[in-house]
């Protein structure tokens, strides 16, 4: 199963930030389990988001020939839970290498201007190609950007 978490970006910046929302739907397959009569977000499904978002800010950094893989969370802070109807913003900024083993990137999540999570983390890169059509994604990502009309 492969969740896309990312219903809209909003902003970017080649090579510094990328801006996105991220729609929390009660049909969401990952709350019918967490927790049952109460669905909150997991969450390591925000971090995913941010991650993803991350993926996006490498690929449009790059003419969709990369992509962003982690590897290490260096710090993560959950401030409280994302519910179904909210909309989560999500932003991710790069930050300077530490000791040139892999990009480094800072994420925050929000609801209603009220923090939901606080992460740093580290990865790589990797071809886009390896793992989807690097045309295909150019158009998601215009999509997403709607830079194209549906």
């Amino acid at each position: 199963m492969r969740y896309l978490l990312i219903d809209h970006i909003t902003e970017y910046k080649p090579g510094e930030l990328i801006k996105g929302i991220k729609n929390v739907a009660m049909s969401e397959d990952f709350l019918e389990f967490h927790f049952p009569k109460n669905p909150i977000m997991p969450g390591v499904m925000l971090l995913e988001a941010l991650t993803q978002l991350t993926g996006w800010l490498e690929a449009v950094s790059s003419d969709f020939k990369d992509w962003f893989l982690i590897s290490n969370v260096k710090k993560s802070s959950f401030y409280g839970f994302a519910l179904p109807g909210d909309q989560v913003e999500l932003e991710v900024k790069a930050l300077p290498e530490d000791s040139g083993e892999g990009r480094v990137y800072q994420g925050i999540g929000m609801v209603n201007g009220k923090k939901k999570i606080f992460t740093e983390f580290k990865g790589e890169t990797i071809p886009l190609s390896d793992i989807e059509d690097e045309e295909e994604q150019r158009q998601f990502f215009l999509r997403l950007t709607r830079e194209v009309k549906l």
